[in-house]
């Protein structure tokens, strides 16, 4: 019997050929898990082993890589994607493309969306148009002719997204001109009659109609955003551009409103516990309390009890209610320098679930018992009413513990800090026995002006603190899953894969060349690459063995079938502690409530069927947050040098293409684009393990890492793009490695001949 067709005779029970399993993975996308697979062959027993080694085979040679729970080929799409439907094809039938998708893997695939027309049909397919955004089930197209695949829509998620982004610049001869804020955005042209009351410097929304076969395509104003010279129009073109939804629907606020204080119905009263609160000094909302103290059982001598406390959304926001579905669709808070886009409403996140000092407050909290040796020997969880103690910022709780307390925390020292940092202490030595990755890539900081423009850029401090409630959250994450594992109750994890063979032999033919080795074949921890990482510190290839190892590395993600998380390096995780800005915990949260009993707001079992669907949304409104945050910083950068083209700054090769460098200028932490044009009169070889650009006549290059000289030649607020010009000679390399060699003349650029301008790039 054939398992997937007619092409070759398959013999049930048996494992079939590699060839047959990839076709079989290709054709069958919503079965490619090891159990499906092994139950379309009548695989059993010591054929299921065999089968499981085929195909660990197959992913460490790169022909499969795992995506979620499924395997998938590599490029290909996971049988769940977050669709933008972007065109129509010839026929008429619907086009959609990956909400989320890496430049460096090339082109998103088309798909061909498939609209049911039988209204018998029980499961129909939601009506989707052009512009809407959609969760799909994807399936091979057996038509070669046409997109690599079709799919079926599962579920709306922003309706009309066909708008542009632009900024109006009036023209002379009547009608405006739309300045796109995308880098690789069209200008488009709006007729007199179809500006409304857009002025010219506006920031607008613009329907695009239909374009004539030549000329600029058309477009009409569908509102205005604002001025872009305002304060917060650079977050706003993210916000915009990004589809992040940013006002609250009234029957959300209306619902919000009609909430009342949480009751003591079913919960234990520990509002005489001191639990504190530790955040930065500018969090207007405090979902996490901590409190330690010492074990004083004699069977843990040296031990400790962690208490951490987290607001009790679950109460408030019900699954199906008006709160709960714009929190779904939001997916998490989004942090820009001059706002916060919250996932829920003000009256639910900053005050009646805001653990406020001296204000009592549901909570839901686990009570974590630690041996000296910083291993965790037991955790319970508890629905209580609490009541801070303290609201106290991490500079501020740092400075009593390095002997300089305030009117404030110095009464908090002896009784509730130095016993938070003793139980830190131990908490430590089972963090370093457990090494995960410890990259050291700071995170800068924009500071604003009043008028919304950037003051300076820092590096925050590391403190004690941060560790302190990071570790903290951590093991309460920790306690979570487990006892929801234990439950068998189904829940969200936070999931983060083990680098794929692939990534891992680039950084190996990488490391070679700074004579750094890496073990080849077999299972990656994180201490192996702490072990690499270790032998790059305090040497001029520090930044960039850290920039490598972390490009090395998979994206976490959410999803119901758990693969551990390989960074944290802990087999059972799930986001437990931010509830007020994150959807994933409040699944988490009602799964603790519904499964030990405690009371209303657990999960329902609806919801426990949708966690597929909900870990794929969330996963990519995460992504979604990201970019729109990263965007906004490299706009507010490139506005803040706009002024100063032509000076020279310090930088930092951050990347290298075909197509050129990526410079960073560390003060600012903003990325600019030198072409490979521009780099002098020779030919530059791209070198994939060295990360290089060599050029052919010289041997001169440039490298990942390289501290350079740079021009700024160019800024394009609007886009957040920066150009420079090189002003650093290379440094001899040699030749290219023969790995270019082989594959001919391609990444190799002519000189740019005299007198020619470079190219502009976002243009």
């Amino acid at each position: 019997m054939a398992a997937s067709g007619d092409r070759s005779i398959i013999v049930q029970g048996v494992v079939p050929p590699r060839e047959v399993l990839l076709e079989f993975i290709a054709d069958n996308p919503d079965r490619a898990t090891k159990r499906e697979i092994a139950k379309a062959f009548g695989l059993k027993g010591e054929s299921r082993v065999e089968l499981k080694d085929v195909l660990r085979d197959l992913e460490d040679e790169g022909l499969l890589q795992k995506s979620r729970k499924a395997l998938t080929r590599p490029g290909a799409l996971p049988p769940m994607t977050v669709l933008d439907i972007t065109t129509r094809d010839k026929d008429g039938d619907l086009i959609g493309r990956p909400a989320e998708w890496m430049e460096d893997q090339g082109v998103a695939p088309a798909v061909l969306i498939r609209q049911s027309s039988d209204s018998r049909s029980k499961s129909k397919a939601p009506a989707a148009g052009l512009g809407d955004r959609v969760l799909a089930k994807i399936f091979p197209n057996k038509d070669r002719s046409g997109p690599a695949y079709t799919a079926r829509v599962v579920k709306v998620i922003d309706k009309h997204r066909n708008a542009a982004l632009g900024v109006i610049r009036l023209m002379p001869e009547g009608g405006a001109r739309l300045l796109p804020i995308d880098r690789r955005g069209e200008e488009m042209q709006i007729a007199a009659a179809d500006l409304g009351e857009a002025k010219d410097g506006d920031l607008i929304e613009a329907d695009v109609l239909r374009g004539n076969r030549f000329g600029l395509t058309r477009a009409k104003v569908l509102s205005v955003v604002g001025s872009v010279a305002s304060e917060k129009a650079i977050s706003m073109i993210a916000i915009y551009s990004h589809g992040i939804p940013h006002i609250f629907p009234k029957s959300v606020m209306d619902e919000a409103e009609d909430a009342k204080p949480a009751s003591m119905v079913k919960r234990e009263d520990w509002r005489d516990l001191p639990l504190v609160t530790i955040d930065p000094a500018d969090a207007k909302d405090h979902d996490d309390a901590v409190y330690a103290e010492p074990d004083s059982s004699p069977d843990n001598e040296g031990g400790v009890i962690v208490t951490v406390a987290i607001a009790d959304v679950s109460y408030y926001v019900r699954t199906g209610s008006q709160l709960d579905r714009e929190a779904l669709k939001r997916g998490n808070s989004v942090y820009f320098p001059d706002r916060v886009v919250p996932m829920l409403p003000e009256r639910i996140s900053n005050n009646l679930c805001s653990l406020r000092e001296g204000e009592d407050r549901p909570a839901l909290a686990v009570r974590m018992v630690f041996s000296r040796e910083g291993r965790k020997a037991s955790h319970t969880f508890h629905r209580i009413m609490m009541k801070s103690a303290a609201k106290l910022s991490y500079q501020q709780a740092q400075a009593a513990i390095d002997g300089k307390p305030d009117d404030k925390s110095g009464p908090l020292l002896e009784p509730i800090l130095k016993p938070l940092w003793n139980a830190y202490a131990i908490m430590k030595r089972g963090r370093d026995r457990r090494q995960p990755l410890e990259l050291d890539m700071p995170e800068r900081k924009i500071v604003l002006k009043a008028d919304g423009t950037v003051d300076k850029v820092i590096i925050p401090e590391r403190l004690d603190a941060h560790k302190l409630i990071e570790e903290m959250m951590i093991q309460a994450n920790v306690a979570a899953a487990e006892t929801l594992e234990k439950k068998r109750q189904p829940l969200v994890y936070r999931v983060h894969d083990a680098p794929t063979l692939a990534k891992q032999e680039v950084l190996r033919e990488f490391l070679a060349t700074l004579g750094i080795s890496m073990a080849k074949g077999g299972q990656m921890r994180s201490n192996s690459f702490n072990g690499i990482l270790a032998k790059a510190e305090d040497t001029p290839h520090q930044v960039m063995v850290n920039e490598m190892v972390l490009r090395s590395q998979s994206q976490a993600v959410y999803s119901p079938e758990n693969i551990g998380h390989f960074g944290l390096n802990l087999m059972k995780y799930a986001h437990f502690t931010s509830p007020i800005r994150r959807y994933a915990d409040l699944i988490v949260h009602r799964a603790l409530v519904g499964s030990l009993g405690l009371g209303e707001g657990g999960i329902t079992p609806e919801e426990e069927g949708q966690l597929d669907d909900i870990a794929a949304e969330i996963s990519t409104f995460e992504r979604r947050a990201m970019a729109a945050e990263r965007d906004t910083i490299n706009r507010l950068i490139a506005h803040h040098l706009a002024e100063r083209v032509g000076q020279e700054f310090k930088g930092r090769v951050s990347g290298v293409t075909k197509a050129g460098l990526f410079v960073t200028l560390p003060t600012y932490g903003a990325d600019g684009f030198v072409p490979i044009s521009t780099l002098g009169n020779d030919y530059f070889h791209y070198d994939e393990s060295r990360q290089a650009l060599i050029g052919e006549k010289t041997g001169l290059g440039y490298q990942l890492g390289d501290a350079v000289d740079v021009k700024l030649a160019e800024a394009i607020p609007l886009a957040g793009a920066l150009r420079f010009e090189m002003l650093s000679e290379g440094q001899k390399m040699g030749a290219a490695t023969r790995s270019f060699h082989k594959a001919g003349r391609r990444g190799r650029q002519a000189p740019r001949k005299p007198g020619t301008r470079p190219p502009r790039r976002g243009r």
